[in-house]
């Protein structure tokens, strides 16, 4: 095993003495570790794609600065993505995990790479130039959270992945908490959001009587999906921290919310794909959710509120930690506006 460490990896970071030491007890294969490259960093989680005894791999583990849930979120992340391997839903498969952050210093697991591109931030010739390759990439998508939704977590051994007993019942009073813990930032004005209280009360009065549990991603916009360079195909579904067992209609309603409509706030968080549109309409994207489901589909509207709810409530975090210097003003700004698009779209479904 080569003890020199990689070019450009902060050994606070990454020690990959440590990891290949750790990867020989695995029974993994030996030898330098070659073509280190990061594929995320900064305040986010980290990847590091790299070579070691003609294999690749995919590291991730928290940000160099853990917060609080760092640990638990990767931890959980390593289980939920290896409960997936063979279920053939699109994910990362894992290789091997290390739940125990006194190895390195944090939870980490190891990844087999994904061939694919990101449509935020990249869109081949062949998907820029075919509407139709375009709409086939909105409807891959949905198939492949409706396959998510459709698995038995309890026979892959998530049974206490989550808490589903009164998932939808938790919903609204959560994030409302949620939203008004964000007024401990200095400066913030509150939450100037119109219908924030109207949206939240058509939510309780019309929330569904009967719903069954299973595998929510919790934020499966397509800036979280990687596509093959070959076709309209997903690749992975990618970025699990949200994840739980709860009702996975939430993941349709998550991508009707945030289908880009090109010239939008909230299509401009898609990227180059918001750009240029084509995508399926949601008429098309709940039909085609019923081709791989039995779930009852008469009330998407409200998980696409709820979607718009919440992740409008997500998102006016950054704008409240920007006041407070905790942000960049210009992304808490940007974020903002698109917390005012998605409650715009709740209150028009709602009416």
């Amino acid at each position: 095993m080569s003890e020199v460490q990689p070019a450009d990896v902060d050994r606070d970071v990454v020690d990959f003495a440590i990891v290949g030491k750790w990867m020989d007890e695995q029974g993994l294969p030996g030898g330098e570790f070659d073509n280190v490259s990061a594929l995320g960093g900064g305040t986010q989680n980290i990847m590091l794609r790299f070579t070691r005894g003609g294999r690749d791999y995919v590291l991730r583990r928290g940000p160099k600065h853990l917060r609080p849930k760092s640990n638990d979120v990767i931890r959980r992340e390593g289980r939920l993505l290896g409960a997936l391997t063979g279920t053939g839903v699109r994910a990362p498969e894992v290789i091997a995990a290390c739940p125990d952050e006194s190895v390195l210093g944090a939870v980490f697991y190891l990844m087999e790479p994904i061939t694919g591109f990101n449509p935020q931030t990249e869109l081949p010739a062949l998907h820029a130039g075919d509407p139709e390759i375009r709409r086939q990439m909105g409807l891959s998508a949905v198939e492949a959270v409706a396959r998510l939704g459709a698995l038995d977590y309890r026979a892959l051994g998530l049974a206490d992945y989550g808490k589903p007993e009164g998932f939808l019942e938790r919903q609204v009073p959560r994030w409302l908490g949620e939203l008004e813990s964000y007024s401990a930032n200095e400066g913030y004005p509150g939450p100037e959001i119109p219908g924030v209280e109207q949206v939240g009360d058509w939510l309780e009065r019309h929330r569904p009587a009967d719903w069954r549990p299973g595998i929510l991603h919790g934020d499966c916009h397509l800036a979280n999906i990687m596509f093959s360079y070959e076709g309209p195909q997903v690749a992975a579904l990618v970025d699990w921290e949200m994840s739980t067992i709860g009702d996975p209609l939430l993941d349709l309603g998550w991508q009707i919310a945030t289908r880009p409509e090109p010239g939008t706030t909230t299509g401009s968080l898609i990227g180059k794909l918001g750009e240029v549109g084509g995508l399926p309409t949601p008429a098309e994207m709940i039909e085609h959710y019923g081709r791989f489901s039995d779930r009852d589909l008469s009330n998407v509207s409200w998980y696409t509120v709820l979607a718009c709810f919440k992740l409008g409530i997500v998102l006016e975090g950054t704008y409240a930690r920007a006041f407070a210097g905790k942000a960049p003003q210009k992304v808490g700004d940007y974020l903002h506006a698109i917390t005012l698009e998605l409650f715009d779209t709740a209150r028009g479904l709602t009416e």
